[in-house]
């Protein structure tokens, strides 16, 4: 058996997930061993997490990995409600958009946020209940704003009274 360069793993690994049933990481380095691979089931692991590889329940009521890119539509379905069942408040203060969340959520808030690919955001810092969305100018921070109001389908006027600085 060989060691795969990365890149050619990972993408044997895709095909594997996207072909067939595979419900265990051992079960995925069974399935690149009888390809020739030389596998650990920590490399696996490894790659399952960088390939947004995510296991789902089948009509059969067993679980199965399947590629984010396969499952894209329901994970960010996931992550918009994650994202919009913690979100409480949103303002802008200059190129910043600021967002607040119930206690302990801001981690999973801007995560879910991250996953999302703005355009607008440059980056994202969360705290316990705070997520501070860095922007290019105010333009970007007032039009990110309204499509995370948007998102989580709370009015203007019930976000937050104007900006912070108003």
């Amino acid at each position: 058996m060989k060691k795969a360069p990365k890149r050619q793993r990972q993408a044997r690994i895709l095909q594997i997930v996207g072909e067939r049933n595979i419900e265990t990481q051992s079960g995925l380095v069974d399935a690149l061993k009888m390809i020739g691979l030389d596998v650990t089931q920590a490399t696996v692991s490894r790659d399952i997490k960088e390939l947004g590889i995510v296991k789902v329940m089948t009509g059969e009521g067993t679980q199965k990995y399947v590629a984010l890119t396969h499952s894209g539509e329901v994970a960010a379905g996931r992550m918009k409600r994650v994202f919009a069942e913690a979100v409480t408040l949103i303002s802008c203060s200059d190129a910043f958009v600021i967002l607040k969340t119930l206690p302990g959520m801001a981690q999973g808030a801007a995560s879910a946020l991250d996953s999302m690919y703005l355009d607008e955001i440059i980056g994202t810092l969360a705290g316990d209940d705070t997520i501070f969305v860095a922007t290019h100018d105010q333009e970007e921070a007032e039009r990110l704003r309204q499509k995370l109001n948007a998102l989580i389908k709370v009015g203007d006027s019930q976000s937050i009274i104007g900006n912070f600085e108003d």
